[in-house]
């Protein structure tokens, strides 16, 4: 009996936790905003066992991947613009111009099955699949044994 609860409490339930980041990240995927990939190329799944609690976190290492997740989408659907250039005039004399940023002048700003809150949507998706997930991921492992 030992012997099973270290099995159920290790490898079975780390197996079982994935299951579930991947099929949250995997639904949190089809509403990721996509230009360059960056931010769906980051894409991370963990799972870390202490002791008997296993712990999972899903998510993205792009540096802006949060600003991404939480910006409103206002400008879904919109033509990049570009934005131009500052003036090439200051009080201290001539400079250059430098672009604005922010818009590249191709595409659209988000992509149309982008979604503002992508992952934790991805996940609301799936909240109610979970206990099934779950069933399923731990009598697959017992198939593999």
């Amino acid at each position: 009996m030992r012997k099973l609860q270290a099995e159920i409490q290790g490898r079975r339930t780390e197996a079982a936790v994935y299951a579930v980041l991947s099929q949250g990240g995997a639904a949190a995927a089809t509403m990721t905003p996509v230009d360059t990939s960056t931010l769906i190329n980051s894409h991370f799944v963990e799972i870390k066992a202490d002791g008997n609690k296993v712990t999972g976190r899903n998510g993205y290492t792009a540096r802006y991947a949060a600003a991404v997740h939480d910006a409103p989408g206002t400008l879904k659907g919109q033509p990049r613009t570009d934005f131009g250039r500052t003036g090439n005039q200051s009080e201290y004399g001539p400079m250059r111009p430098v672009a604005f940023g922010g818009g590249t002048g191709v595409g659209d700003y988000w992509d149309p099955n982008a979604e503002p809150q992508f992952l934790t949507k991805g996940f609301d998706q799936i909240a109610a699949d979970v206990p099934r997930i779950l069933r399923n991921a731990y009598r697959a492992f017992d198939r593999r044994s």
